[in-house]
């Protein structure tokens, strides 16, 4: 275990998944049970938000943000999207290392997300503040359950599907921070507190990329790897979901033209649209 300097102000953790990228033609499995992920896999486009938001309080708030911490739980691969987070500005890393074949549902890993904020957090300053930032949804499985699940365990507020993140106070535990989310015709403002899990929408802010110098120097960052065992959880991330059969949606249907309204009338009819 890698020593953990004393530091005050504001801890950041940020969830990151490695997913098969979202350029990508996804192709289904001979087997019927899932999506060939044996293609190009990057970070899961909405934790690029996360880390880009966090590195962006830093910079804002120069001082009052001792850390951020990437965290993946996968396969040895997933430390490639971890150093994507230490090139993007992130200090240290934590890999929760699985086997591939592992798989993993959003109530197993908010547990050990939830048992890595304690161990964090034991071994930190008693009036450190802690917060949780992560997309508000992985592209591969769209479950957007993680982040709420994690704010139950840890008993902490939570703030989802943010489009802006404004500190009202300062960076110690129960001051406020005000969040604005997206809803169906218009924007809702949403005040909490520190300690808190925060989900990021499209719109928070766009990911910077990371430049060739900071690859180079992510190489040198902490990385630290961790197991379930470790973390006494190797019994209770049992998958309860069963897929049955994934298929590809059906092949759109060409169109043709009608010459006038009364033509479209009668297709539409013909079809049983009206």
């Amino acid at each position: 275990m890698l020593p953990t300097p004393a530091r005050s102000g504001l801890s950041l953790l940020v969830g990151v998944k490695r997913c098969v990228d979202y350029a990508v033609k996804i192709r289904i499995r001979p087997d019927g049970k899932g999506v060939d992920t044996n293609v190009k896999n990057s970070m899961n486009p909405f934790d690029e938000i996360a880390v880009e938001e966090a590195v962006r309080l830093r910079e804002k708030h120069k001082g009052d943000v001792s850390r951020i911490a990437a965290v993946s739980i996968g396969p040895a691969k997933a430390a490639d999207v971890l150093r994507t987070a230490l090139a993007m500005g992130a200090d240290d890393a934590i890999h929760v290392e699985i086997p591939a074949d592992t798989v993993i549902e959003p109530l197993g890993v908010s547990k050990i997300l939830a048992a890595i904020t304690k161990a964090e957090m034991e071994k930190g300053p008693d009036d450190e503040a802690w917060a949780w930032t992560m997309g508000k949804q992985a592209i591969d499985d769209d479950a957007s359950q993680t982040g709420q699940m994690l704010a139950a365990h840890l008993d902490w507020p939570q703030a989802t599907f943010a489009s802006k993140l404004e500190f009202k106070g300062g960076f110690k535990k129960g001051e406020k921070v005000e969040v604005t989310r997206e809803i169906d015709g218009g924007l809702a403002t949403m005040e909490t507190t520190l300690p808190f899990v925060l989900t990021t929408d499209l719109r928070l802010n766009e990911p910077r990329y990371a430049s060739l110098p900071n690859i180079m120097k992510a190489k040198k960052k902490p990385l630290k790897k961790v197991t379930l065992k470790d973390l006494g959880l190797e019994n209770e991330i049992s998958p309860r979901l069963e897929t049955l059969e994934v298929k590809e949606p059906p092949k759109r249907q060409g169109g043709i033209k009608v010459e006038n309204v009364d033509e479209l009338i009668a297709k539409l009819k013909e079809s049983g649209r009206i």
